[in-house]
């Protein structure tokens, strides 16, 4: 029987297919005004990880959509992966997911349709792990494989997180390990140790379900994922949303074992460096070895968070209590705004 290793049938994988910040806020810059309306709590003009529509009674509906070519060879893990991306969307705005549909885009005249079965396989596995139903979807002859999840969630209004929310002097926390595309370069390129690949791909298939949790405590000022653009990226749309700059510790953030490795050798992603081009002018680092790291783009990577410095106690007991002990402390802190948003030393 053939065996078929999914990232040869493409040339990008995961969130490193992403279009590089500057370049999608040009193509968002429509001249046209879009339709107001005033249930819309969340749209397209800030840069959160979902819509998100009042319903009116308490309760909001989260909406978003994600896609993306494989990051790793199988293709049931291909499918659990990418389902569990996108469901991500919900818990970064603290809510539940409640209904998936799939998008799927597959070279038929490559791959066969079992092979396309089995992804569907996979994410019909993880969104059962995460309570929810793969309803249907939509399929296309494509010129290579892609694979995602359009995800509906609900939480109440009064517990939204956006990533936008964080105030002077919140601690920054991160709740997964970074690295994942560098060591997914290195698997498209079959240099990857096999103890790295386990690690990944078990980082990758993992639910960020804590997301709820945190959406229900007050503290917790703002809320969002690590994906394409990379810890800095994403720090920085928190930063810029809030009108503030941060600090980070590069020694607090845990890496992938291989991460180090592989970037001495330059086994990295295209994408990062497409990444640092896009907000190179925000950033002062100290340390040149966090450049390859905070810049590599991630694929379902870990929420980042702040909170309200008063209940550190608290949060590191709830992070503890949910497996994620060796999150549990800070990795930086909010400063006034200035020109240089994001310092890592």
């Amino acid at each position: 029987m053939t065996e078929y290793k999914l990232t040869e049938y493409s040339h990008s994988s995961g969130c490193g297919c992403k279009i590089a910040p500057d370049v999608l806020e040009k193509i968002l810059q429509g001249k046209y005004a879009s339709f107001n309306d005033a249930h819309l709590l969340v749209g397209n003009d800030t840069k959160d990880d979902a819509a998100v529509y009042d319903l009116g009674n308490g309760t909001a509906l989260i909406s978003t959509v994600d896609f993306f070519m494989p990051i790793v060879d199988d293709a049931f893990s291909f499918g659990q992966i990418a389902a569990a991306n996108a469901i991500s969307d919900i818990y970064a705005m603290g809510g539940k997911p409640i209904l998936a549909t799939a998008i799927l885009g597959w070279p038929v005249s490559k791959l066969p349709p079992e092979l396309a079965g089995e992804v569907i396989n996979g994410a019909k596995e993880k969104c059962a792990e995460a309570g929810i139903v793969l309803a249907g979807g939509h399929s296309i002859d494509s010129p290579e494989p892609f694979f995602g999840l359009s995800v509906n969630g609900i939480v109440k209004t009064d517990q939204l997180k956006k990533n936008s929310g964080a105030k002077l002097g919140d601690l920054i926390y991160i709740t997964k390990k970074i690295g994942s595309g560098i060591l997914a370069t290195a698997l498209k390129r079959k240099v990857i140790a096999p103890e790295h690949e386990e690690e990944l791909i078990q980082g990758l298939k993992k639910l960020n379900t804590i997301g709820t949790i945190l959406g229900t405590k007050e503290y917790v000022t703002a809320l969002t994922d690590v994906t394409g653009f990379g810890l800095l990226g994403h720090l920085i749309e928190m930063m810029d949303g809030a009108n503030l700059s941060a600090e980070i510790n590069y020694s607090a953030i845990t890496l992938m074992n291989g991460v180090a490795e592989n970037a001495s050798k330059m086994i990295v992603p295209d994408n990062l460096y497409r990444n640092w081009n896009s907000y190179e002018k925000k950033v002062k680092l100290h340390l040149p070895e966090a450049f390859f790291s905070l810049c590599d783009p991630q694929t379902n990577g870990g929420l980042l968070l702040t909170i309200n410095p008063t209940h550190q106690s608290e949060l590191e007991d709830l992070l503890k209590q949910n497996g994620l002990e060796e999150f549990a402390k800070p990795i930086g802190i909010t400063r006034s705004k200035s020109e240089i948003r994001v310092e890592v030393k």
